[in-house]
């Protein structure tokens, strides 16, 4: 995969990449049946049109089909969506949204994991972040 261009992905965007990056590559019909609340299969072509256009995936031809691949990194998109996450339902602060996601799972982080936030914490503070 080439160099990442800059992710700027709607809702329904990041839902077709998603699918896209589980199946390893999909026609448009196979994205269509994996979306939740489906829109109109004509919708579903241009909007992995406009996908391509923007650089995050590419096609090749089997027939009269196109089967489309992603051109991005997942993580990329994955980040993507978490800062707009963020910005979105904790107005842009980590801290909010790390408290939220520590209060919402089944069962608290292990001592490992813990020791992981306490790194990524710390090369944030020497990265200046």
């Amino acid at each position: 995969m080439e160099a990442s261009p800059p992710l700027d992905l709607g809702r329904r965007e990041r839902q077709i990449m998603e699918v896209v990056y589980r199946l390893g590559r999909a026609t448009a019909s196979e994205v269509l049946k994996e979306l939740p609340d489906p829109p109109s299969y004509s919708a579903v072509r241009a909007m992995l049109k406009i996908l391509e256009d923007k650089g995050h995936l590419g096609h090749s031809q089997e027939g009269i089909r196109h089967v489309y691949h992603p051109t991005v990194k997942h993580e990329d998109v994955r980040e993507s969506a978490m800062r707009n996450v963020v910005r979105t339902f904790f107005a842009g602060s980590t801290a909010a949204a790390m408290a939220a996601l520590l209060d919402s799972v089944d069962e608290p982080p292990s001592e490992a994991e813990l020791d992981a936030f306490e790194r990524m914490i710390q090369q944030a503070r020497e990265a200046g972040r």
